[in-house]
């Protein structure tokens, strides 16, 4: 049984205190989108697609390997850029976003693509063609556990922020490299002050 969470506890399972590491390339089924979580139906859709696909191979493959379907991630930035005194918790409507899922290695296209057929027919009105599958190396990265309410995560954002000032590293965001999070409670279940979420962001060494 592979489980991305157990096997890989320094990709999801990190301090509370920061912390610098180098995420190796992985294969996601990610999701693109506009506008904010909370209320907007086109990031409802992105989940739904998301999880129905993740289950559908896992369903579909379990000869291949036994594995745990790993947590939901996103990446994140905002339409037109950061200004004075925004944050994350500010604006939400403004948000884009991937959000995507990690998949075993032995997801390949030939793979992904029967996964999308097989949904498409379960769920004729759910479009899988808005999905992705996409294998990338994040590389170095400033990281910490983020816990409680979602919008308190300006304050965890600063503090890696200043960490990787002090320790000779600059925030090195754009269009590739963005600011990430890992969703380990479901909201759903878990109380707000108690949820756990890994915010990584990336980072270069100053002066390189």
């Amino acid at each position: 049984m592979i489980d991305f969470k157990k096997d890989f506890k320094e990709l999801y399972q990190p301090k509370t205190t920061p912390s610098i590491i180098h995420v190796p390339k992985m294969t996601f089924i990610a999701v693109d989108g506009k506008g904010n979580p909370n209320t907007s139906e086109e990031y409802a859709t992105a989940i739904e697609v998301l999880y129905g696909l993740s289950y559908t191979i896992k369903m579909g493959n379990k000869a291949v390997l036994k594995y745990v379907v790993s947590p939901l991630e996103g990446f994140w930035s905002i339409d037109g850029g950061f200004v004075d005194g925004d944050s994350l918790a500010i604006d939400k409507d403004r948000f884009m976003w991937t959000a995507l899922i990690r998949q075993p290695d032995f997801v390949t296209v030939e793979v992904f693509e029967a996964a999308q057929a097989s949904l498409a027919k379960k769920k004729p009105n759910l479009d899988t063609g808005r999905a992705r599958l996409e294998t990338f190396t994040e590389g170095l990265c400033v990281q910490s556990m983020h816990i409680g309410p979602y919008d308190n995560e300006p304050a965890t954002i600063a503090v890696l922020e200043q960490y990787a000032i002090e320790n000779g590293y600059v925030l090195d965001v754009d269009d590739l490299r963005r600011h990430h999070e890992i969703y380990l409670s479901d909201p759903r279940r878990v109380a707000p002050e108690k949820l756990k979420t890994v915010i990584r962001c990336p980072v270069r060494k100053e002066n390189t």
